[in-house]
């Protein structure tokens, strides 16, 4: 039974079990048409009217049902997803439902973020419990129209019936009714075990317009009158704008105008999402795409220095300093570290390392703007629409309710769209250049201007006793401007004497969140140093974690441990099972990690070609709650591995004198479709747990577990990312 409150707005105010909300609003007796669902479902017959019951669902008077998907889609199928959430408690036929992307909306809407792999997590009791408020009202007007009690109805497919005789009522008959009935207290979501919408495979709702190239992403967007920007910014880290001569632009056919802005001015209240290390700025506006581009080419700028201008050896020593001689801070201590490890007959001291890594979203960075001296609208793929609009409120002395931002789908966002400088960069060229514009990044802008995943550097060390028992465990690390250090994550609470510590080592390099956060590291230095130490204690890989797994689940050490050691050596039992694993079998290795609140292990195959490590074959056993959609979740899974996989084979940026030196995919090595593993076999655990994160947990494991199969493969233990490209740290 999950209950309801009715505000004197009559808004609905719902409160997850996890501490997250969301507010429904109702609007009532609302019509409109839909001319974007008659273009999404030509197969379907369009009602002459919509009723919109909340601001999630509006039911037509044929039946037909438009859900709204209110968070950013990134590629993560939540478009298809969260909807499924309210048509299961709905009782709708799928086949009867259309998806809409709903607008930036904080009176109706709570958490508009892509992010953490959160959105279904937070989305779960809010988004059911919004269909079923829908068909508890539906039902209720039902009974009045039906002169019959509430109690003998029931619903199915968007129909109810009247299980006392052979009556029946489509939605669409009493919607418009239902639209005017007070809010229920309380209402009964659905048992698992009933699901017909909730864990069953369904395509993605987009499915068609993105196979026949109809506009849904930011780059597809056209308006009348709207101008075409591109940026300049400075070409190194340690550099910022001085002064600029435009003489050779204007004039130039097809060019509007040239602006210098600044996205970050003194005095401006900035939010987290606006990381930037360039906010000063040179746009020029024209007519197309191509034309201000060619245009920026021209311009005569100067530059001047205010950090040091670092090269990646320079970098590396930095992180190496302060990794040996840098004052850290504890970040957590069980037992005595130090008299265990001088104690310990064995020690086992390894160092891992990462470069700087950037997104590279498929859809270059891109935003629609038009600024009006009292209003503004804004259009693009964003993951942060709420926090954009809090800046660009600030910046251009508005108030947030004159400014609509319409999220578009996103061609991959990694992280790369939590920080919204492009959009706020937009706005800014809009207001100065006067005119509606669309700001196209290239992909060197893109490339070249920060926000990439943090270098890091985490030492390990390990005692063993004569016996082959972890007695001692210490990590430290390091990394630009954070350390990737969990201090509460495994092997925390499995080591009676533990040690965790973190340091933060300077950098002008701009950084920020990257697919899974710091894990996206320190998983794969976890799990190949465990790896190593399993192989120093004489045991099999897998048995080693699990007995590690087994002192937490019955005597943990501390109380601060963020994971649940049963489901975690559940999924590593699960993978072992089901990949045919055997004891000091060649060729594979075994990761296991848990983020995003979801458990992932897995057995990668490897092979060497022309001397190269390639990846045959990967089981994944996944622990994520309820599986909301297989068809979405098996692609999540699949995508992360090879996207981790791909990166830790071959991503890297470098520099010099701060310059980044790969500045497109000429330079900047990716995975491509022959180096893709060969099979990926995905395994979720069955439970009735809520949802938890999928779109970034199988990515970090995956880079341990081809770090242990490389080292069988080979023979050679890999520490330094990327495995194909090493770079010596120690020497």
């Amino acid at each position: 039974m999950s209950h309801n409150q009715p505000s004197r707005r009559s808004f609905l105010k719902v409160t997850a079990a996890t501490g997250g909300g969301l507010l429904l609003g109702f609007s009532w007796l609302t019509s409109c048409e839909s001319e974007k669902a008659e273009k999404a479902r030509p197969e379907l017959v369009m009602p002459e009217k919509w009723v919109a019951v909340n601001a999630f669902l509006k039911i037509g008077d044929n039946g037909v049902v438009t859900i709204m998907s209110p968070n950013p889609e990134i590629g993560q199928n939540v478009k298809t997803a969260m909807p499924m959430l309210v048509a299961e408690e709905l009782d709708v036929d799928w086949k009867n439902v259309i998806v809409e992307q709903a607008g930036l909306d904080t009176d109706n809407y709570e958490r508009q973020l892509a992010g953490g792999s959160q959105s279904i997590r937070h989305g779960w009791e809010p988004l059911r419990k919004a269909g079923a408020t829908a068909r508890y009202m539906l039902l209720q007007a039902a009974a009045q129209q039906l002169d019959v009690d509430a109690g003998s109805l029931r619903t199915e497919n968007g129909m109810i019936f009247h299980d006392g005789s052979d009556r029946k009522l489509g939605y669409g008959e009493v919607a418009s009714l239902a639209a005017t009935l007070p809010l229920p207290e309380e209402v009964t979501l659905k048992d698992p075990a009933d699901f017909k919408i909730i864990g069953h495979a369904t395509k993605n709702v987009d499915a068609r317009k993105i196979t026949t190239g109809q506009p849904l992403f930011g780059l597809d967007l056209q308006r009348e009158g709207m101008k075409y920007a591109a940026i300049v910014h400075p070409p190194a880290f340690g550099l910022k704008l001085k002064s600029v001569d435009d003489s050779a632009v204007r004039g130039l056919p097809g060019i509007h105008d040239v602006v210098t802005i600044d996205a970050a001015p003194e005095g401006v209240e900035m939010q987290w999402s606006d990381v930037n290390a360039f906010p000063q700025l040179v746009a020029v506006i024209g007519d197309n795409t191509w034309r201000v581009l060619q245009a920026k080419k021209k311009l005569k700028i100067e530059w001047e220095q205010t950090s040091p201008l670092e090269s990646t050896a320079d970098q590396l020593e930095n992180l190496r300093l302060t990794l040996q001689e840098g004052k850290a801070e504890e970040a957590r201590r069980d037992g005595n570290p130090e008299a265990a490890f001088a104690r310990a007959a064995t020690i086992i001291d390894r160092t891992y390392s990462a470069p700087f890594l950037p997104h590279n979203t498929m859809e270059p960075m891109n935003f629609f703007a038009d600024v009006w001296e009292d209003r503004a609208e804004l259009v693009g793929p964003i993951q942060t629409p709420e926090f954009l609009r809090k800046t660009v409120s600030a910046l251009l002395d508005m108030p947030e309710a004159n400014i609509d931002i319409m999220m578009t789908r996103m061609g991959g966002g990694f992280g790369r769209r939590l920080y919204g400088n492009f959009g706020v960069e937009a706005a800014l060229i809009s207001k100065a250049a006067g005119v509606p514009v669309k700001l196209v990044y290239s992909r060197e802008d893109d490339m070249t201007q920060g926000t990439y995943r943090p270098e890091y550097l985490v030492r390990y060390r390990a005692g063993l006793d004569e016996e082959g028992r972890l007695i001692a465990f210490h990590v430290r690390g390091t990394g630009a401007g954070e350390s990737p250090v969990f201090a509460n994550r495994y092997p925390a609470g499995t080591v009676e004497n533990y040690l965790a510590e973190n340091i933060s080592t300077e950098s002008n390099v701009s950084t920020g969140a990257w697919r899974a956060p710091r894990s996206n590291f320190i998983a794969g230095a976890e799990q190949a140093f465990l790896d190593e130490v399993a192989e120093a204690a004489g045991k099999d890989p897998i048995e080693f974690r699990l007995e590690l797994f087994d002192r937490a689940i019955k005597d943990p050490v501390g109380e601060e441990n963020d994971y649940d050691p049963e489901r975690y050596a559940g999924v590593l039992k699960l993978v072992r099972d089901k990949s045919g694993w055997k004891t000091g079998e060649d060729q594979r290795g075994v990761a296991a990690y848990y983020c995003h609140n979801s458990y992932v292990a897995q057995v990668l195959e490897a092979r060497l070609d022309a001397g190269e490590p390639r990846v045959n074959e990967v089981h994944c056993a996944v622990d994520c709650g309820i599986v909301v959609n297989p068809e979405g979740a098996h692609n999540q899974i699949e995508g992360g591995i090879i996207d981790g996989v791909g990166h830790a084979l071959f991503g890297a940026v470098t520099f010099t004198d701060g310059k980044p030196d790969q500045q497109n995919f000429d330079t900047y090595r990716l995975i491509r479709h022959i180096e893709a593993p060969r099979a990926i076999h995905t395994h979720f655990v069955e439970n009735n747990i809520d949802p938890t994160g999928l779109g970034e947990p199988s990515l970090p494991p995956v880079i341990g577990a081809l770090a242990n199969a490389i080292y069988r493969v080979t023979g050679e233990r890999v520490y330094d990312q990327p495995f194909v490209q090493r770079r010596e740290l120690r020497g």
